[in-house]
């Protein structure tokens, strides 16, 4: 069958195929479900040399084709902000100590960017809304001051905000401290609803990390010590369900939702790690499934991400590697 081949080649020719058939085999149910979904953009930003500090959070304007990075440090700019395209536009500083979480609200008359501050000194402890171009337009918490669970609105190191269109605010405060909990605020900054305590059971939070909504009125929250992502109902703040099975390596630092809804973007900062779970449509909860995972290089250390609602482009702020990376969608 092989007169060319001497009898040990074909011997291991055979092996090598025989070999090859197994490992096919034994792996088709793990690659058959994994898809690369996005790929880096190396060519963003296009000046990396602007981030100075630990850049802890990212927020994308869509609407504007703006994107910011909340970064900590002395001596540096709290805030800059990019062109979608990666081109430096400005920063700015004022009021600004420590930033956790960002987010950019647009409205019919125009955008402004929320940030949480767990700062410890006369700005920590609050929530504040700034223009773009970071003017002080609100404060929320007490300045300085941090809080306890019986007070709404005297936060303890709020850890990140979502703010719908309609201006209704959910904050999970905080990133340690004393408050556990998850709040949802109306337009005129009252409380609508509050849930959570220290701890690990039904509605319990330890670190609640990042929160985001989707499109069925449920509300996201990355309860990161306790290993598991809870969801509540966005209108009474009923506990829905939970998901513990995709985070036993390290709990969920970060929460976000492609443009479509169909996933939700994870991070994991102390594995380096980039999870896409899939989105449950209306209906249970379920269990979570990972669908396809982007692995980041050692010591990168992705703490928030957040997602392009129109291009559909993941940004990570990336503590450790002190830069955001942008992923676009394949």
């Amino acid at each position: 069958l092989f007169p060319l081949i001497p009898p040990s080649v074909e011997f291991n020719y055979y092996i090598f195929i025989l070999y090859s058939q197994v490992l096919k085999a034994k792996n088709f149910s793990h690659w058959k479900g994994e898809q690369q979904m996005y790929k880096l953009d190396i060519g963003w930003p296009k000046a990396p040399e602007y981030f100075t500090g630990q850049t802890f959070c990212v927020a994308v304007d869509s609407l504007h084709g703006l994107v910011y990075v909340g970064q900590r440090g002395d001596n540096v700019p709290k805030v800059l902000v990019f062109s979608e395209e990666g081109y430096f536009l400005h920063s700015w500083n004022d009021t600004v100590e420590m930033p956790h979480g960002i987010f950019v609200w647009n409205t019919a008359i125009g955008s402004s960017v929320w940030i949480t501050d767990v700062g410890t000194g006369k700005y920590g402890h609050t929530v504040k809304q700034y223009s773009p171009l970071g003017k002080l337009l609100q404060v929320l918490g007490t300045p300085g001051n941090a809080g306890s669970s019986l007070i709404p609105l005297q936060f303890d190191q709020p850890a990140d905000i979502f703010v719908e269109e309609t201006g209704e605010i959910y904050v999970v405060d905080g990133d340690g401290g004393m408050n556990n909990r998850l709040l949802k605020l109306s337009d005129d900054y009252k409380e609508l609803w509050l849930t959570g305590s220290n701890g690990s059971g039904i509605g319990q939070f330890k670190i609640p990390h990042s929160v985001t909504v989707d499109a069925f009125g449920r509300v996201w929250v990355a309860d990161r010590g306790n290993k598991r992502i809870q969801v509540f109902d966005k209108v009474t703040g009923e506990w829905l369900g939970s998901w513990n099975g995709c985070f036993s390596e390290d709990g969920p630092f970060s929460v976000r939702f492609t443009a479509d809804y169909k996933y939700l973007i994870v991070a994991q900062l102390n594995i380096n790690r980039l999870a896409i779970l899939a989105a449950p449509p209306v209906g249970s909860i379920g269990d979570c499934a990972i669908v396809h995972s982007v692995q980041l290089a050692d010591e990168t250390k992705p703490h928030l991400v957040d997602v392009d609602m129109r291009s559909g482009a993941v940004y990570v702020a990336e503590i450790g590697a002190q830069q955001v990376q942008k992923y676009v969608p394949l």
